[in-house]
């Protein structure tokens, strides 16, 4: 059953709070975040590893892009968050209760994805792991033993990507999001309104996202599963090379 306009907004709100208190945590601590940096920078290497086939195609490009910037990557998404939490009731009379989850189950995404590569990173710096590598990263996984999040995480990769798929077949809604660009930006909430337009022109290019978004929930299932099963290369060669854990250090 659908979230009614009051369900997501409320869910908005407080993932919103989730993660607001993550990044406080990590303004309380440079150097864990420094830390966090660099396995988020990893991670965005791998990713782009991973799905260099997608970033080739013409169709799929720039929804590869979106997904790995916006949504899967190693960007700092605080602003936009920021933005949401200002004008979340403007957001609740504007937008349709489609669009409001969709923006609640990137919120949740954001949140979850903090709290999962805090738990890798604590589990690195805990094993004494100075440098990210493939092994160091596989062994930190499976460590942390939170399989459960680990799919929930996909799930909700999956479920935005739908949600944008189908908020693009709603009459008008363009039109809306297009309206909102001069105000918004004189409000100081480009980051918000660049996400919103980024999200829907490019799923409405893409023209049916089914096998885009079947691919990508079907490697990171797959990788998912070789890392907590601890066989073989998990990764079949789709690793960026090693990164030290502090780019602070020489």
């Amino acid at each position: 059953m659908a979230e009614s306009k009051g369900e997501a907004s409320d869910r908005l709100a407080r993932f919103l709070k989730r993660v607001s208190q993550f990044r406080q945590a990590a303004l309380d601590d440079p150097a864990a975040t420094r830390s966090h940096l660099a396995l988020k920078a990893w991670q965005a290497e791998r990713l782009r590893l991973t799905y260099a086939d997608l970033l080739a195609h013409p169709r799929y490009r720039q929804a590869a892009l979106f997904f790995l910037t916006d949504l899967y990557g190693a960007r700092d998404y605080s602003q936009r968050d920021a933005d949401v939490a200002r004008i979340l009731p403007k957001l609740k009379a504007l937008l349709p209760a489609a669009a409001l989850s969709a923006i609640a189950d990137a919120v949740e995404l954001d949140a979850l994805s903090e709290q999962l590569d805090h738990e890798l990173q604590a589990t690195l710096a805990a094993a004494n792991v100075e440098i990210v590598s493939a092994d160091a990263y596989a062994r930190a996984y499976r460590a942390c033993a939170n399989r459960a999040a680990r799919e929930h995480q996909i799930a909700l990769t999956h479920a935005i990507g739908s949600a944008l798929d189908k908020l693009t077949r709603i009459a008008l809604l363009e039109t809306s999001i297009k309206m909102m660009r001069r105000p918004a930006k004189m409000a100081g909430l480009g980051e918000l309104q660049d996400f919103l337009e980024r999200g829907f022109v490019t799923f409405k290019q893409m023209a049916g996202a089914a096998e885009f978004l079947d691919t990508v929930r079907t490697r990171e299932t797959q990788l998912m599963q070789r890392l907590f099963d601890g066989s073989g290369d998990p990764f079949a060669g789709s690793v960026p090379a090693i990164l030290k854990v502090d780019p602070g250090q020489p």
